[in-house]
This record gives C-alpha cells, structure tokens and sequence, in this order.
C-alpha cells in the first residue's frame, strides 16, 4: 500500500458532464483538452476536493496530466503533494466490454511509470503520484486482477528484460519504472456484480498482501437499469455485504458512492450532503460530479466539500435483503415496461440534450438488456435531463408496483425517502402524466397535493413538450437549458 487508509481521499471530483453552466475558465461549451487540466487543478486548489477523477474512457485521453499540473501550477503542488495529499485516479477502460478502447488500457497504464518519472526530480524522491487505476463494469475477480497483474508483470516487469547481446536491461537503458504496482478498484455498476461485489472482492484479495481496499459502487446506470429505488436498495445491499465481508477477513474495506445531483442519480448537491452521509454512512468516499462543482455557489460547494472531508464512516444499518430483493424484482420489471413504452420520447428529446464534454458516449447497460427487447438508450445523463425536460421526473416511474406494505418498508429503511421524492416531484409536469399508465398517474397526481411544484418548470416543460409533439424543433434546446437551470443540473 502506499499510503495509510487515514489518508485515502474522500472527495473526488469527477468529469461526468451533468453541469448545466460550463465553469469559468473552459473554453467553450463542451470540456475538454486544456480545460481538463485546469479542471483538476480548481477541484484541488479552490474547491478543496482531495481526488481527482482522470476518465480515460470515450476522448482523447492525455497522458500528461502530472507533467502539465506540475509545470503550470507548480507552486501549488509544491505545498499539496500529488499522490500524498492530493490524489489522481485513472478511470480506464474495461477491455472486456470496450472492445474499441481496449488499447487504451495498456496505453493507460504504460503511462503511469511516465508521471512517475515527471514528478521524481520534481519531490527529490520515489513517491509515485499516480497509483490507482478505477475499472469499470468490474464483473469477476480474474477481470480486475488481469490489470493489477498487467501492469505489475508486464509494464514494469519488462525493466529487467535484457534484449541486446551485451546483457543491457531495459531499465539501464531507459532508467527505473515506478511504482512497481499499483492498486485497482473495481467499480460494479449492475445487479449481479454489486450483489456480489464482496464475494468478487474477497477472492481478488486472496493473494494480495493489503491493510485496506477502495470499492466503487455506481448509482446512476442501476437507476437507469432498474429505478430509483432499486438503485437505493442495491447499493445498501452491496454496502451491508462489503461491510461484513472486511470483518471476516480484516481488510479495510473503503468504499466509493458515484452519485450525481439529480435525485434519480443520487440527490448529492451541496445542500443535501448531510442527508446522503448519514443514508450512506459506510461510504468513504463520495463523488462531486460537474453540477455539484458548477451550478452551485462557490462558498456553499465549497463549504459542502469541507463536510464531506470530514466525514468519518460507520456501520451501515441491518437491512432485510429477503425483502428488499423482492421489491426490487417487481419494481424493477414494471419500471423497465414503462421505459420500453417512453423509449422513442427519451431519444428523441436526447438529441436536444447539449453536451457538456469532449467525449464518445458508450451505450449505457441497459442498452444490452434483451430482457427489454435489446432498446438503446443515452447514457444516464442525457436519459435523466431527457424526461426531466418533459415533465417526467424518471423517480416516479414504477411506483405503482409498490403496495402499501412496501411503502411503510421503504419509509422505514430509507431514512430521507420522503424528501429525496419531494426534490424529483417538484419538477413534475401535470400536464405530461398522460403518457404514464393510468395507476401510476393516479399515485403521481395524490402525491403532487402533498409536494410543491415549480410552477415555471411546469411552464418551460409544457412548451417542450408543445414542440416536440407539432415536430417543431426549434426552441427545444433552449427550453431544455431553461428546465435545467432551474433545477441546477442537466441529468
């Protein structure tokens, strides 16, 4: 390990492009390049975030970001040493789905060794500053190990190859690689995976000697595979599982949330960051993502980032899983018929969706779902900002595949329920439940006498959806942004 579990980052800033205002230094309206770096450098300096996120999945990956940081805001690193006190992590791709990108991995990880160079005449020492890579879409053990053993055997195990008749090694040619290993933290993003996320850990772990392990659990593509709830109770599941699993075997088990300001991708915004640390106390480290960062005043994100570096994780609460896997299987089956049905409005309304970075969008996993007719959808940004821009915040839909009983459940395990569905329903558009089915409309409708509603966003979203129903375009993309400014988030 290279450093205490004390000091592993608890705040990282991400590059998901869910920000409705582009910040104030990028270029233009889409992220990317240059602004990237700059980026990094504000969610250390202004913002206080401990990590950043380095996404090497979907754009033009740039490998130089230690060199670039050093170079250009070298005073600032000098105090706050990167891979000490503040943190690079590389997302990269997962070779085994992202058969396109696969490439990048090894690219990726060849570049590691790289900054290590960059940054060793810069301290006077052997401190990496990069040493986690975060893989996506984890789904075995072998899948996880194969990075840690690639890079460990095959980027810097090639530094004590000979390759020329006077027995010269690579690393007396070239110089040392560093560091020798690295850590890898699977990020589980479906059923399956998150529900065996500690069993998938465990054996990772079986031939590693380490004191702690970072987990990520994703929240926005199992709300865009299976809803809002079974979202929640997926990641509570997975939380109570790991939790057990790091008694049984003591390791530390640090787990990383990937949530975003929308409800249905979380509800993290600034002024609910107390709400989300106490429903995910097991949680160590929580993701800003760009609406947190950028449609938010500075004193209070930066306020709510202090918070979040403050938080000390604790014992996640017993959870009936026997009930809540029920909930979720019937849940889930009725969200996904009325996503089906919503399906060709969402892509449509998709297309007005601006981009808020220099990046390919993958399909998310709902799109290889055959259990739903194999229907593509966008990723789960635009797919929220999409309904969000009609009128239909996706949080209401498949709830009427809850009875009472399951309501008082979920009442009673989800401590905030309540307020989390006032946030998404306060953006509901009466006039768009037609295209629910008939109970879903009817519980929408009591539930909207109890909650208060944007009346402008309802006004906004009416004329959105008046265009798109006469195919009239124009306007569309700036009702869309008017809908998302006043909610603070795209998707």
């Amino acid at each position: 390990m290279f450093i205490e579990s004390s000091r592993v980052p608890r705040c990282m800033s991400t590059q998901h492009p869910d920000n409705v205002a582009p910040p104030f230094f990028a270029e233009s309206q889409e992220m990317g390049g240059e602004d990237e770096i700059q980026e990094a450098y504000y969610a250390f300096s202004h913002l206080g975030c401990d990590e950043q996120m380095w996404d090497c999945e979907g754009k033009e990956v740039d490998n130089f970001v230690v060199k670039k940081l050093l170079t250009k805001y070298g005073h600032f690193f000098a105090e706050r040493r990167m891979g000490k006190d503040v943190f690079i992590t590389l997302r990269v791709p997962n070779p085994e789905v992202e058969k396109g990108e696969a490439k990048i991995l090894l690219e990726t990880l060849e570049s590691i060794p790289r900054s290590f160079d960059t940054a060793r005449p810069f301290y006077g020492d052997d401190a990496p500053p990069i040493f986690e890579v975060i893989l996506p879409m984890a789904s075995s053990a072998p899948s996880i190990d194969r990075v840690y053993k690639y890079y460990r055997d095959f980027v810097v195990g090639k530094q004590s190859q000979s390759f020329e008749p006077s027995g010269m090694t690579i690393a007396e040619w070239i110089g040392k690689f560093g560091p020798e290993e690295i850590n890898v933290i699977p990020l589980f993003e479906d059923m399956k995976n998150m529900l065996n996320a500690h069993e998938i850990t465990r054996k990772y772990l079986e031939d590693k000697d380490v004191d702690y392990q970072r987990v990520f659990l994703a929240r926005s593509d199992p709300a865009l595979n299976y809803g809002l709830i079974s979202a929640v109770l997926l990641n509570w599941i997975s939380l109570k599982r790991l939790e057990m699993m790091s008694r049984e075997t003591g390791i530390e088990i640090l787990p990383i949330i990937g949530i975003g300001s929308a409800p249905f991708r979380g509800n993290f915004r600034p002024s609910t960051v107390d709400r989300l640390m106490e429903e995910y106390a097991y949680v160590h480290t929580f993701t800003v993502q760009s609406a947190f960062k950028y449609d938010n005043p500075h004193d209070e994100v930066r306020g709510s980032v202090d918070k979040i570096l403050e938080h000390r994780t604790r014992p996640m609460p017993d959870i009936d899983e026997e009930r809540s896997l029920d909930i979720i299987n019937r849940y889930s089956a009725e969200y996904k018929r009325q996503i089906v049905q919503l399906a060709p409005m969402i892509n449509e309304v998709s297309k007005f969706i601006p981009s808020r970075r220099k990046r390919k969008l993958h399909i998310g996993l709902f799109g290889y779902s055959r259990s739903v007719g194999g229907i593509s959808l966008p990723r789960a940004i635009r797919f929220t900002a999409s309904l969000y821009s009609i009128g239909i915040p996706p949080e209401i839909l498949g709830l009427n595949a809850l009875n009472e009983h399951d309501i008082d459940f979920i009442h009673d395990t989800w401590i905030h329920f309540e307020k989390d569905l006032g946030d998404a329903l306060r953006y509901a558009n009466p006039n768009s439940l037609y295209m629910l089915p008939d109970d879903l409309q009817a519980r929408v409708r009591e539930l909207l006498d109890r909650f208060p509603m944007d009346q402008e966003h309802a006004r906004i979203t009416s004329e959105v959806l008046d265009s798109l129903n006469a195919r009239n375009p124009s306007g569309i993309g700036e009702g869309v942004l008017d809908a998302a400014r006043i909610r603070r988030f795209l998707g």
